[in-house]
């Protein structure tokens, strides 16, 4: 750009200056990346300054270096940035809007899950337990002398029919169950262990009970979640070692509720009469892991632990709950976590983006204002440089040659103009002379004439005026 102001005398500035305007408007407002740009304008700048360094150019030309040729490559840079600064904040907006849109449907269709999941919790704590009750009983009144023939085979077509009812239930619970599980099932009231295990008594199971520790009100979740781990244990040594002892233990410790319960062995030596009641020990074992899987994802959702294991020939489960659980729905726990998640994420990059925006918008203010600093300062330079240098024309008049140097230095300005076109210090002058230049006056806007006063020694030998 400098280059093209200085081949054309008549102005300093290019006339490619509105196409690099467009370009740089452009460049702001597609490019990604500023560095390559900020460096791109920096050398530009560097380059320009070093030209007219090199050339030597008047303070005119300066001037348009400072000020004029960065408006015309940095502002609109800066109007492209800010654009493109808010269109990325609108798309970030709908973006947002359209994600949110997804996540209700997502939450929606969790919902619709956790119900179903809740179902089959219900029916497998509730159903399958009574099921197994059932079995239990028709398998023991086969036993019973009092019954004839065709009382015992309507008996074994009775527990036939509950053990098919039990796979089939089983088998509606893992379609229930299919793509949620471990969901937490409903909060609904459940009746107290001493109900369950006397209910279970009934049916012909040797059940002890042993409850240690201070009795204290503790909170519904851990109550509930007491019961379904004895209600599964009962329901796993019923089915898997009938004729066990089942031994219950439920232990109140200062912050947390440990339960305990262990069946011994099923007895090796049985009536040949007698019909399995249930499923042989063993049986089942590869389709009935969804109670125990369920169970320790229940108490882990409620902050505590559970171990199941044989032990001493038997079956042991082991679960220790915590007495303070979160109010709030541990179903929920994690969802709402993951929502909280994805909102703070969403929220984080709308606000990386209004950050963004808010520090382009800034330097697009900033800019301006700072370009306004440095042309003021440059202006106000450029204005002392010329007025400092003004050789008044009474005073141009005055001096006669062969008047003594000191004598002349007297009606001089304090300065010289030391931005002379090389043109005019190429005009004749006598030969052995020292010459100094002056402005005829202080017009800052156009070319003034010129005085040039030729020395010889000390003695002023000539005075010309020259056109600026």
């Amino acid at each position: 750009m400098v280059a093209s102001g200085l081949a054309d005398p008549t102005t300093t500035t290019s006339p490619y200056s509105a196409a690099s305007a467009v370009l740089s408007y452009l460049l702001g407002l597609r490019a990604d990346r500023t560095a390559p740009a900020l460096l791109l304008f920096g050398a530009c700048a560097a380059a320009d300054l070093a030209l007219c360094a090199v050339l030597g150019v008047g303070a005119v030309h300066w001037f348009y270096a400072l000020s004029y040729i960065p408006a015309a490559l940095l502002l609109p840079w800066l109007a492209g940035r800010y654009r493109r600064a808010r269109l990325t904040l609108v798309h970030e907006g709908w973006q947002r809007a359209h994600d949110l849109e997804l996540r209700q449907r997502s939450v929606a269709e969790q919902a619709r899950l956790r119900e179903r999941t809740r179902i089959a919790a219900d029916m497998h704590d509730s159903l399958g337990h009574e099921l197994s009750l059932i079995a239990l009983r028709a398998g023991a009144l086969e036993l019973s002398p009092t019954l004839t023939g065709q009382d015992r085979e309507d008996l074994a077509v009775l527990r036939a029919a509950v053990s098919d009812a039990v796979g089939h239930l089983r088998d509606t619970i893992g379609v229930l169950r299919d793509g949620s599980e471990g969901q937490e099932p409903s909060a609904s009231s459940v009746e107290p262990v001493e109900e369950l295990v006397a209910r279970t008594r009934e049916s012909g199971v040797t059940v002890h009970l042993r409850r240690e520790g201070t009795a204290r009100a503790l909170p519904s979740l851990v109550d509930r979640g007491a019961y379904r781990v004895v209600q599964e244990s009962l329901t796993n040594a019923i089915k898997h070692a009938p004729g066990s002892t089942v031994r219950v233990s439920i232990a109140r410790q200062e912050d947390r509720t440990e339960i305990r319960v262990t069946n011994s062995a099923a007895p090796t030596v049985r009536p040949a009469t007698a019909e399995p009641t249930v499923p042989p020990p063993g049986a089942g074992r590869a389709t009935g892991h969804r109670g125990l899987t369920g169970l320790r994802e229940r108490v882990r959702l409620l902050g505590g632990t559970l171990h199941a294991a044989p032990r001493e020939g038997g079956f042991e489960v082991l679960a220790t709950l915590p007495d303070q659980v979160d109010p709030k729905c541990p179903r929920s726990t994690g969802e709402h976590r993951e929502e909280a998640d994805v909102a703070s994420e969403s929220a984080l990059r709308l606000t990386a983006v209004r950050r963004s925006t808010g520090r382009r918008f800034a330097a697009a203010l900033a800019a301006p204002v700072g370009l306004g600093l440095v042309t003021l300062v440059s202006g106000a330079y450029l204005a002392q440089q010329l007025t400092t240098c003004v050789l008044r024309p009474v005073d141009f008049a005055a001096l006669r040659p062969g008047q003594d140097r000191g004598e002349v230095a007297r009606l001089l300005p304090e300065r010289g103009f030391r931005y002379v076109p090389e043109a005019v210090r190429a005009l004749p002058a006598l030969p052995g002379t020292d010459c100094a230049y002056y402005r005829s006056n202080g017009n800052l806007l156009d070319q003034v004439d010129l005085y040039r006063l030729c020395y010889e020694g000390s003695r002023l030998v000539a005075k010309d005026v020259l056109p600026g």
